[in-house]
This record gives C-alpha cells, sequence and structure tokens, in this order.
C-alpha cells in the first residue's frame, strides 16, 4: 500500500483554498465529502510504519511554520481529469520536499525516484472518490476557469501529516507532525 507525506494548512489558509474548491465541486457536482486539501511531499510505498515515523519526527523538528506560494492554476489532462492550485517550487516547500525523498531514499524507502519531475499543487477537484465522473467539456470549462482567476496569494503550511490513501478523513491519519510556531 501507498502512503502520503502531506503538507497541510492553517486554518485561515485552508477556508480561503477551501472556499475556491467547493464553488468548483458545487458547480460541476463532483464530492459528496470533498477531500482534504494538501500539498503532496511524497509517496511511499509499503513502509516500515514505525522506522519511517521516527525518521520524519527526527527531520522535521527544527522546521517552523513556513509560507508557500499559490502561482495560478494547473491541471492534469485525461485520465486525471485534475484542477489543482499550482505551488512555486522554491523556498521552505522544495527544501523540504527534496530533504524527505533524499533521506528515505538512503534508507531504502520505496519513493518517487526524480523529484524534480514533480509539480508541488493543491487538488481541488479530480475523479478520484468523486460521486460522478466529470466530462471532458466539464473538465476543460472548470481548467480554463481556474486558469482564468490567475490566483496568487501566501498559504501558511503548519503540520505535516502520514496518511492512508482513502477518503475518511477520521482513518486515513496515521501521524500528524506539528510544525513548530514562529
Amino acid at each position: 500500500m501507498k502512503y502520503y507525506l502531506v503538507a497541510l494548512f492553517d486554518r485561515d489558509s485552508y477556508s480561503y483554498i477551501e472556499r475556491i474548491q467547493r464553488n468548483m465541486c458545487r458547480k460541476y457536482k463532483l464530492y459528496k465529502h470533498m477531500p482534504v486539501l494538501h500539498i503532496t511531499l511524497e509517496v511511499i510505498g509499503d513502509p516500515d510504519m514505525d522506522k519511517l515515523i521516527k525518521i520524519v519526527s527526527k527531520l522535521l523538528k527544527p522546521y517552523k511554520r513556513f509560507k508557500v506560494e499559490i502561482n495560478g492554476a494547473i491541471c492534469f489532462d485525461p485520465p486525471y481529469k485534475s484542477v489543482n492550485l499550482k505551488i512555486e517550487n522554491k523556498g521552505y516547500i522544495i527544501r523540504l520536499a527534496r530533504q524527505i525523498n533524499d533521506l528515505l531514499k538512503s534508507y531504502k524507502f520505496n519513493v518517487r525516484e526524480n523529484i524534480e519531475s514533480w509539480d508541488l499543487h493543491v487538488s481541488l477537484a479530480n475523479n478520484n472518490y468523486s460521486v460522478r465522473q466529470w466530462s471532458a467539456k466539464e473538465y476543460v470549462a472548470a481548467c480554463r476557469t481556474a486558469k482564468k482567476e490567475d490566483i496568487h496569494k501566501m498559504v501558511t503550511i503548519d503540520r505535516i501529516a502520514l496518511w492512508k490513501p482513502i477518503n475518511n478523513k477520521k482513518e486515513m491519519l496515521i501521524k500528524n507532525f506539528q510544525l513548530r510556531e514562529y
């Protein structure tokens, strides 16, 4: 099974992004329960959970909350049909993603081979866990609308989490790694 290390937003940042997500998902009637907004930092295949938690806890110990920049929209074409907010690959977020990837590789965890080709993003809407598949026409319209909005905003990351890949908020969380206050 694959597990995900994700960056999560503070309350104000989450509310801002959630309004965008809610408007899009309501318009296209995609979800009964909207997925939790996040930035995927790493995907780990079949890890030794105790070892993973220990390594990640140690790595994140000195990290404080930090800001990331949303810079417009990015869309992933079929089969994903995913509309996302693009996160700038710079600063704390990309350094953290590289450190996690390099460290876990050194401990022989099954992680992504080439992190440089990964676009950091916040998924607003896609076919995963949706109550219905959206049509190609709806996807193109949603993508065009998101790009036209041209959203630029700084948002705050206040914790990193380890998740199971299920859309049940109570069961997907394995471990929260709270980042220190400024």
